[in-house]
């Protein structure tokens, strides 16, 4: 095991790491920015750095300068938790270069699925099913054009490069589809610095549901089930539940066995998300693959009753996996929403000073997040300020438990979108287990 751990980067996934660390006896380093100083994953750490100016790119973005950090506080591994640097296949190289541990996978795993041209190809090849589209990178709106005519309209564009919805256009028809995909690449481009688009067949009311991956370094790889994330708004989700409402048992298992023979052959380590799109018949199409701890993890831990974050720190420093996949079955049901600091009615990002907060609590409610009263929420990174988790006999438990979860969490002094959470799990087809990746749109249009 290991003896320090430098966890590059901050918020609630900051904490989360620190937490697991403090149980498995292992020391914490925090990085920091200036306008983090006085956050709860520094005071809780046993070790503090500061590493830059709030923009990311100076400070958790800047490998020099978490590296240094990393070797003057004598870490013998970096957590990369979510974000930032966590898929980055250059950083993991550099930290193993300078004699650290990466806890996560290894960096040629990161680089094969983390472009989604790649990842798609080598998924097909291992068995997973595709949705139609191009066979790699599409260069121009001609190439793109002909390969819509063949499988038909609607289509989806796709940066290879990408993630969390950019660089992604919906096509109808073909007079749309050069301009749509000038503004893809440059998105793009903007973006990831990669221009490269893939396009694909667009399932108009698709669900998200994806299968979380844990594999130890000597072949042994298991799936802990499927979350689903339908409810979200721009590709961001914002309310999570497994196990999935309505899924039916043989397509849970075909989609198991299919992802862990994958990456089995694929020789894949430590934890990972492969995500899937499903179509009103339930068949469902690989989307890509996540090579790190997923925000949504919590939703998997309370149902499967595993530790993911302490089994990626087990996992890196050489453990086996010590689970076998005929033992583990869900318990219960889980719900998760993200708590933002954004307006509830136009979604800008709604930064400054938390003036009062209770967070909710009692049977089955859990909290993951670094707000507190006195709190300043920087505008500087992600509006997520808590993960508001819930855990019941059954699903209809859970929706009960969640609203008055929801009731009780008071945040003062910014907006969150804790009203439209609300508006969210008292929909009729939130409810009934009957929705898809629409349901948010739809909910904005009602007003």
């Amino acid at each position: 095991m290991f003896s320090k751990i430098l966890i590059a980067n901050r918020g609630e996934i900051a904490l989360r790491v620190i937490r697991a660390c403090r149980e498995l006896g292992v020391s914490t380093v925090a990085v920091h920015s200036t306008a983090d100083a006085a956050s709860l994953h520094v005071r809780f750490a046993d070790e503090s750095v500061c590493i830059g100016p709030p923009p990311a790119k100076e400070s958790y973005l800047n490998i020099p300068r978490i590296l240094s950090a990393a070797e003057v506080t004598g870490a013998d591994a970096i957590h990369p938790g979510y974000g930032f640097l966590s898929e980055n296949a250059q950083f993991a190289e550099v930290v193993g270069h300078c004699g650290l541990t990466f806890i996560g996978p290894r960096p040629d795993s990161i680089r094969l699925l983390g472009n989604k041209i790649q990842a798609r190809e080598v998924m097909k090849s291992h068995g997973l099913p595709l949705l139609p589209g191009s066979d790699g990178v599409v260069h121009d709106a001609a190439s793109a054009t002909r390969i819509a005519d063949k499988i038909g309209y609607p289509v989806i564009l796709k940066a290879a490069a990408g993630g969390g919805g950019r660089g992604m256009k919906i096509v109808r028809d073909a007079k749309s589809l050069g301009a749509l995909m000038d503004m893809a690449q440059a998105e793009s481009l903007a973006a990831f610095g990669n221009s490269d688009m893939y396009l694909e067949r667009y399932i108009e009311r698709p669900r998200h549901i994806e299968l979380q991956i844990v594999a130890d370094n000597f072949g042994s790889v298991i799936h802990l089930g499927e979350r689903e994330c339908s409810v979200q708004r721009r590709h961001q989700k914002l309310v999570e539940e497994s196990p999935a409402p309505g899924f039916a048992d043989s397509q849970r298992k075909r989609m198991g066995k299919l992802a862990v023979d994958a990456l089995r052959k694929l020789k894949y380590s430590n934890v990972g998300t492969v995500e899937f799109l499903v179509d009103e018949r339930q068949d469902f199409y690989f989307m890509e693959m996540n090579t790190r701890i997923q925000v949504e993890h919590p939703v998997t831990e309370l149902v499967m009753g595993v530790d993911l974050v302490k089994e990626q720190i087990r996992l890196a420093a050489g453990e086996q996996l010590g689970r076998a996949q005929k033992v583990l079955s869900p318990r219960g049901h889980s719900i998760e929403c993200r708590i933002n600091a954004e307006d509830p009615v136009t979604f800008a990002p709604s930064p400054g000073l938390i003036t009062a907060y209770n967070a909710p609590g009692g049977p089955g409610v859990r909290i993951d997040s670094f707000a507190h009263e006195q709190c300043r929420v920087q505008p500087h990174y992600d509006s997520m300020i808590a993960k508001l988790i819930v855990h019941a006999d059954d699903r209809a438990s859970a929706i009960v438990r969640m609203r008055r979860a929801l009731h009780e969490f008071i945040v003062e002094g910014i907006k969150t979108n804790i009203p439209f959470q609300q508006r969210v799990l008292a929909s009729e087809p939130f409810v009934n287990g009957k929705y898809d990746t629409r349901l948010v749109e739809k909910l904005i249009a009602q007003g």
